[in-house]
């Protein structure tokens, strides 16, 4: 028993090491630490995806920060626009993210040396925005911010394939509750008259919780000591479980994982598309909430959908993703046409209609992750969930490319007049 209990300390974190298919089904009721694993990964998806949905919430703040006379300036046509979309702090916030996230599965998996680099470019981030005198400062710090993220959910996902696949659900519900509760204490911080210095500062908590979660809640895998992989039974691997050896292999075997990485790419192009180039110019004037709290209320609105649905996966599955593509891109439809015309009589409507985008968004994220856990073999889940994390990353990069010359075009175009109905 000694033997076995030091020979798995040397192995921990070990990238040669794989854990049977055994000890990844095994039951709640035979693992009473299981508990441990999944609040750890629910911490761990929060803290990871925190930094980032806080950039997204003051992306109208930071706009407006270094550009104090843009809001007092309306255009010809009367709508009142910033004159930087805040597609530009999308592009800022996912742009390192999706490069970190294409470069990653394709390194050595040293998991303590990059979840050390994530926490550091967390906390730097927070603190660059905070303490940032000058515009390209700030960006900065999102574009840190930005990386930490790439870096911990490619990470962390690509390590779930260790544990029990109920890690998933909590992670992916962890990354909804990221969204909840990152736009709600921005914007009742915000409410609550803290600058956005403070506010940075007091955000500086969630680094600390993530490696309080990785390295002291987490519990290494349970594993068998072999030099490669290990089943269940003693027949020859198929083709299809065999470990991915080599850049080539690896690359040949991107093709298999389309089915999972168009759905889901699509349906968050579509999501972030509205949400950096049309929420800010979806306005309704003489109500209870002004301008700028209006956008970021929204933003709470989706993200409290997005949790739902992420932590809605052990009660509900679908395993068709393309329909979220499809009602999410009905969704385009509508805000492109409301903030056009402006004709929907109640922001209640529009309130509802951002928390059903929510709950497609994040319905399509942990449908998509939950699905791979069951239908790939887990020596090929490290390398493919790694792989599939890439599509929303690709999907949010070209929609804050496309979100900046609509929102000018529609800045351009005469203001409608709206009806309101209470």
């Amino acid at each position: 028993m000694t033997a076995t209990k030091q020979q798995e300390a040397e192995a921990e974190h070990d990238p040669q090491v794989v854990v049977t298919p055994g000890d990844a089904s095994r039951s709640s009721r035979q693992d009473r630490g299981l508990w441990r694993d999944l609040t750890s990964y629910w911490i761990l998806g929060l803290c990871n995806n925190y930094g980032y949905v806080v950039m997204l919430s003051a992306a109208h703040d930071i706009i407006k920060q270094f550009n104090p006379n843009d809001e007092s300036e309306e255009s010809s046509s009367g709508r009142n626009c910033h004159l930087v979309s805040t597609g530009a702090i999308l592009l800022a916030d996912v742009l390192p993210s999706l490069f970190v996230k294409i470069l990653m599965p394709f390194f050595p998996f040293w998991v303590n040396f990059r979840i050390a680099l994530a926490v550091a470019f967390s906390a730097a981030g927070f603190l660059l925005v905070g303490f940032a005198n000058a515009e390209w400062m700030a960006l900065l710090g999102v574009i840190i911010t930005s990386a930490s993220s790439g870096i911990g959910e490619t990470t962390f996902l690509a390590y779930s394939s260790r544990y029990n696949k109920n890690v998933i659900s909590t992670w992916s519900s962890g990354t909804g509750g990221a969204g909840v509760i990152g736009s709600l204490s921005y914007a009742s911080l915000r409410s609550l008259d803290f600058s956005p210095r403070d506010t940075m500062l007091v955000m500086l908590i969630f680094p600390a919780i993530e490696a309080f979660a990785f390295w002291l809640l987490l519990r290494r895998p349970q594993v068998d000591i072999l030099p490669v992989t290990t089943v269940e039974s003693t027949e020859v691997l198929i083709s299809d479980e065999k470990p991915l050896v080599g850049f080539k292999e690896k690359l040949f075997y991107i093709k298999h994982l389309f089915k999972y990485m168009l759905p889901l790419c699509l349906v968050y192009f579509f999501e972030y598309f509205i949400n950096q180039g049309l929420f800010e110019l979806v306005y309704f004037e003489d109500i209870f909430l002004d301008k700028d709290s209006q956008y970021r209320w929204l933003n709470v609105d989706y993200q409290i959908g997005v949790f739902i649905s992420r932590s809605s996966v052990n009660l509900f599955q679908l395993d068709k993703i393309w329909l979220m593509s499809i009602f999410q891109f009905v969704n385009v439809v509508y805000f492109l046409t409301e903030v056009i015309w402006w004709y929907t009589p109640s922001i209640w409507i529009v309130f509802a209609i951002v928390l059903w985008e929510g709950l497609l968004g994040g319905g399509a994220y942990v449908n998509t992750f939950y699905r791979m856990s069951k239908e790939i073999s887990p020596e090929r889940q490290q390398f493919a969930m790694a792989m599939v994390v890439q599509s929303d990353s690709y999907g949010i990069a070209l929609a804050g490319f496309l979100a900046i010359p609509v929102h000018n075009a529609i800045c351009g175009l005469p203001a409608a007049a709206r009806s309101l109905v209470w």
